[in-house]
């Protein structure tokens, strides 16, 4: 199991332009993820129900949690990611939402959405002009929220 989902830690980013959005940058992602390290599942918001990035979150061998719309339909079943798409839509029907969400984990978006919020809070401007600089600031910021993450998970040892 990763270790990064333990500490809660940031473990891999993609910084962009406020002009792109996250589907492009959701294959990406992925890639900066070594090819022999294991991905459980990948959970995302609407933005990235597409063909592309299922099919990347397939390719992984990763699950994609995501919680599907009222009105979300069944895909042509062409692709891995799009068979996969369909299996959890139908769960999510048979289950009902309250129970899909519990029974797939899609509650940990929220420690991720949480985790944005608290990199925000460390200022919403970038203080360098050059582009390589920026994404530098951004990277201290990711280990500082790091470093703040650790301090705030208690180690507990079995003691006896």
């Amino acid at each position: 199991m990763d270790p990064i989902n333990h500490t809660q830690k940031i473990g891999h980013s993609q910084f962009t332009s406020s002009d792109i959005g996250d589907t492009p940058m959701l294959p990406e992602l992925l890639d900066q993820v070594p090819p022999d390290q294991e991905i459980g599942s990948v959970t995302a918001d609407g933005a990235c129900d597409t063909r592309k990035c299922h099919d990347a979150i397939a390719d992984r061998g990763a699950a994609a949690v995501r919680s599907p719309r009222k009105n979300d339909r069944t895909w042509k079943p062409d692709t891995a990611g799009a068979i996969a798409r369909n299996e959890a839509l139908r769960a999510s029907k048979y289950l009902g939402r309250t129970i899909w969400r519990k029974w797939s984990g899609y509650h940990r978006r929220s420690r991720a959405e949480t985790r944005m919020h608290c990199m925000k809070l460390l200022g919403q401007r970038l203080m360098a002009r050059d582009p390589d600089r920026q994404v530098a600031e951004l990277q201290v910021r990711v280990a500082v929220m790091n470093g703040f993450t650790a301090l705030g998970i208690p180690v507990t040892e079995a003691v006896g």
